[in-house]
Protein backbone atom coordinates (compact mmCIF):
# COMPACT_ATOMS: atom_id res chain seq x y z
CA UNK A 1 0.00 0.00 0.00
CA UNK A 2 1.31 3.43 -0.97
CA UNK A 3 -0.27 6.73 0.10
CA UNK A 4 0.08 9.91 -1.92
CA UNK A 5 0.26 13.41 -0.46
CA UNK A 6 -0.58 16.19 -2.90
CA UNK A 7 2.47 18.45 -2.81
CA UNK A 8 1.44 21.41 -4.93
CA UNK A 9 0.94 23.74 -1.96
CA UNK A 10 0.33 23.71 1.79
CA UNK A 11 1.75 21.76 4.71
CA UNK A 12 2.17 18.49 2.81
CA UNK A 13 5.51 17.55 4.42
CA UNK A 14 3.95 17.28 7.89
CA UNK A 15 1.55 14.65 6.53
CA UNK A 16 4.58 12.78 5.25
CA UNK A 17 6.15 12.80 8.73
CA UNK A 18 2.98 11.32 10.25
CA UNK A 19 2.73 8.63 7.58
CA UNK A 20 6.40 7.78 8.11
CA UNK A 21 5.81 7.51 11.88
CA UNK A 22 2.99 5.05 11.15
CA UNK A 23 5.25 2.96 8.94
CA UNK A 24 3.29 3.72 5.77
CA UNK A 25 4.92 3.97 2.37
CA UNK A 26 4.13 7.36 0.85
CA UNK A 27 4.95 9.62 -2.06
CA UNK A 28 4.58 13.36 -2.61
CA UNK A 29 2.36 13.80 -5.67
CA UNK A 30 2.64 16.77 -8.03
CA UNK A 31 1.94 15.19 -11.43
CA UNK A 32 -1.03 13.26 -12.82
CA UNK A 33 1.17 10.30 -13.80
CA UNK A 34 1.96 9.64 -10.14
CA UNK A 35 -1.69 8.91 -9.32
CA UNK A 36 -1.46 5.53 -11.02
CA UNK A 37 1.03 4.30 -8.42
CA UNK A 38 -0.84 5.15 -5.22
CA UNK A 39 -3.77 3.62 -3.35
CA UNK A 40 -5.10 6.74 -1.58
CA UNK A 41 -4.37 10.46 -1.54
CA UNK A 42 -4.22 13.23 1.07
CA UNK A 43 -5.17 16.76 0.05
CA UNK A 44 -3.42 18.94 2.64
CA UNK A 45 -4.27 22.30 4.15
CA UNK A 46 -3.09 25.48 2.48
CA UNK A 47 -5.11 27.97 0.44
CA UNK A 48 -7.95 26.43 -1.54
CA UNK A 49 -8.10 29.00 -4.36
CA UNK A 50 -4.33 28.69 -4.88
CA UNK A 51 -4.65 24.90 -4.89
CA UNK A 52 -7.38 25.09 -7.52
CA UNK A 53 -5.16 27.26 -9.73
CA UNK A 54 -2.22 24.91 -9.32
CA UNK A 55 -4.38 21.87 -10.07
CA UNK A 56 -5.33 23.58 -13.34
CA UNK A 57 -1.75 24.66 -14.15
CA UNK A 58 -0.48 21.10 -13.61
CA UNK A 59 -3.48 19.56 -15.45
CA UNK A 60 -4.36 17.64 -12.29
CA UNK A 61 -7.99 18.59 -11.66
CA UNK A 62 -9.62 16.04 -13.99
CA UNK A 63 -7.13 13.21 -13.23
CA UNK A 64 -7.68 13.83 -9.51
CA UNK A 65 -11.44 13.60 -9.97
CA UNK A 66 -11.03 10.36 -11.93
CA UNK A 67 -8.72 8.99 -9.21
CA UNK A 68 -11.26 9.81 -6.48
CA UNK A 69 -14.00 7.85 -8.24
CA UNK A 70 -12.23 4.60 -7.38
CA UNK A 71 -9.80 5.30 -4.53
CA UNK A 72 -9.86 6.94 -1.07
CA UNK A 73 -9.23 10.64 -0.55
CA UNK A 74 -8.59 12.53 2.70
CA UNK A 75 -8.80 16.33 2.75
CA UNK A 76 -7.69 18.54 5.63
CA UNK A 77 -8.73 22.20 5.93
CA UNK A 78 -8.27 23.53 2.36
CA UNK A 79 -8.34 19.93 1.15
CA UNK A 80 -11.74 19.49 2.80
CA UNK A 81 -12.96 22.64 1.05
CA UNK A 82 -11.91 21.18 -2.30
CA UNK A 83 -13.82 17.98 -1.54
CA UNK A 84 -17.12 19.71 -0.63
CA UNK A 85 -20.16 19.61 -2.88
CA UNK A 86 -20.79 23.31 -2.20
CA UNK A 87 -18.37 26.08 -1.11
CA UNK A 88 -19.49 29.44 0.27
CA UNK A 89 -17.98 32.80 1.35
CA UNK A 90 -17.15 33.17 -1.47
CA UNK A 91 -18.45 30.44 -3.73
CA UNK A 92 -15.80 28.56 -5.68
CA UNK A 93 -15.36 25.48 -7.83
CA UNK A 94 -14.61 22.19 -6.09
CA UNK A 95 -14.26 18.48 -6.70
CA UNK A 96 -17.79 17.99 -5.31
CA UNK A 97 -17.05 14.61 -3.70
CA UNK A 98 -18.61 14.97 -0.24
CA UNK A 99 -22.26 15.98 0.18
CA UNK A 100 -21.58 18.95 2.45
CA UNK A 101 -21.61 22.74 2.37
CA UNK A 102 -18.43 24.41 3.60
CA UNK A 103 -17.91 28.07 4.49
CA UNK A 104 -14.33 29.20 3.91
CA UNK A 105 -12.29 30.97 6.63
CA UNK A 106 -15.38 30.89 8.83
CA UNK A 107 -13.50 31.38 12.10
CA UNK A 108 -11.73 34.51 10.84
CA UNK A 109 -8.18 35.43 9.88
CA UNK A 110 -4.95 33.61 10.76
CA UNK A 111 -4.80 35.51 14.06
CA UNK A 112 -8.05 33.78 15.04
CA UNK A 113 -6.50 30.33 14.68
CA UNK A 114 -6.90 28.09 17.73
CA UNK A 115 -6.28 24.68 19.23
CA UNK A 116 -9.25 22.77 20.64
CA UNK A 117 -9.69 19.44 22.35
CA UNK A 118 -12.51 17.55 20.68
CA UNK A 119 -14.35 14.41 21.66
CA UNK A 120 -14.59 11.79 18.93
CA UNK A 121 -17.94 10.20 18.19
CA UNK A 122 -18.45 6.73 19.70
CA UNK A 123 -17.91 5.24 16.23
CA UNK A 124 -14.60 7.08 15.75
CA UNK A 125 -13.43 6.08 19.23
CA UNK A 126 -14.30 2.46 18.46
CA UNK A 127 -12.48 2.52 15.12
CA UNK A 128 -9.35 4.25 16.43
CA UNK A 129 -9.00 4.62 20.22
CA UNK A 130 -10.94 6.37 22.97
CA UNK A 131 -9.91 9.76 24.32
CA UNK A 132 -10.07 13.38 23.22
CA UNK A 133 -8.33 14.58 20.07
CA UNK A 134 -6.25 17.75 19.94
CA UNK A 135 -7.27 19.68 16.83
CA UNK A 136 -5.46 22.66 15.29
CA UNK A 137 -7.67 25.12 13.37
CA UNK A 138 -5.88 27.61 11.08
CA UNK A 139 -8.11 29.96 9.06
CA UNK A 140 -10.40 26.99 9.19
CA UNK A 141 -13.62 26.41 7.27
CA UNK A 142 -16.87 25.43 8.96
CA UNK A 143 -19.02 22.61 7.64
CA UNK A 144 -22.44 24.27 7.61
CA UNK A 145 -24.48 21.37 6.31
CA UNK A 146 -24.13 17.66 5.66
CA UNK A 147 -26.52 15.33 3.89
CA UNK A 148 -27.86 12.15 5.48
CA UNK A 149 -25.28 9.95 3.76
CA UNK A 150 -22.39 11.80 5.45
CA UNK A 151 -21.20 10.45 8.82
CA UNK A 152 -20.10 13.01 11.39
CA UNK A 153 -17.12 11.60 13.31
CA UNK A 154 -16.27 14.64 15.47
CA UNK A 155 -17.74 18.08 16.24
CA UNK A 156 -16.83 21.43 17.81
CA UNK A 157 -19.71 23.46 19.22
CA UNK A 158 -22.14 21.20 17.33
CA UNK A 159 -20.42 21.89 13.97
CA UNK A 160 -18.93 18.85 12.19
CA UNK A 161 -15.13 18.97 11.99
CA UNK A 162 -14.43 15.42 10.77
CA UNK A 163 -16.77 13.67 8.34
CA UNK A 164 -16.81 10.56 6.24
CA UNK A 165 -18.70 9.58 3.11
CA UNK A 166 -17.86 6.21 1.59
CA UNK A 167 -14.17 6.22 0.71
CA UNK A 168 -13.80 9.93 1.51
CA UNK A 169 -12.62 11.52 4.75
CA UNK A 170 -12.60 15.29 5.34
CA UNK A 171 -11.51 17.35 8.34
CA UNK A 172 -11.56 21.10 8.89
CA UNK A 173 -8.54 20.96 11.22
CA UNK A 174 -4.88 19.95 10.84
CA UNK A 175 -4.26 16.48 12.35
CA UNK A 176 -0.71 16.55 11.00
CA UNK A 177 0.22 19.35 13.43
CA UNK A 178 -0.21 17.24 16.56
CA UNK A 179 1.42 14.06 17.89
CA UNK A 180 -1.91 12.20 17.69
CA UNK A 181 -1.85 9.85 14.69
CA UNK A 182 -5.39 8.45 15.00
CA UNK A 183 -6.96 10.38 12.12
CA UNK A 184 -4.18 9.37 9.73
CA UNK A 185 -4.46 5.79 10.97
CA UNK A 186 -8.19 5.93 10.23
CA UNK A 187 -7.40 6.93 6.65
CA UNK A 188 -4.84 4.13 6.29
CA UNK A 189 -7.48 1.70 7.51
CA UNK A 190 -9.89 3.05 4.88
CA UNK A 191 -7.31 2.43 2.16
CA UNK A 192 -6.69 -1.14 3.37
CA UNK A 193 -10.43 -1.80 3.46
CA UNK A 194 -10.86 -0.32 -0.02
CA UNK A 195 -8.12 -2.56 -1.40
CA UNK A 196 -9.96 -5.54 0.11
Amino acid sequence: MKVGVCSLQGDFEKHGYILQALGAEFEYVAEAEQLAGIDGLILPGGESTTMLKLLDVENLFRPLLDFARSRPLFGTCAGAILMAREVAAPSQRSLGLVDMTVERNAYGRQINSFIQTIDPSPELAERTAPGALEAVFIRAPIIRKVEENVKVLATVDSSPVLVEQGRYLAGTFHPELTADTRVHQLFLDKIRHDKG
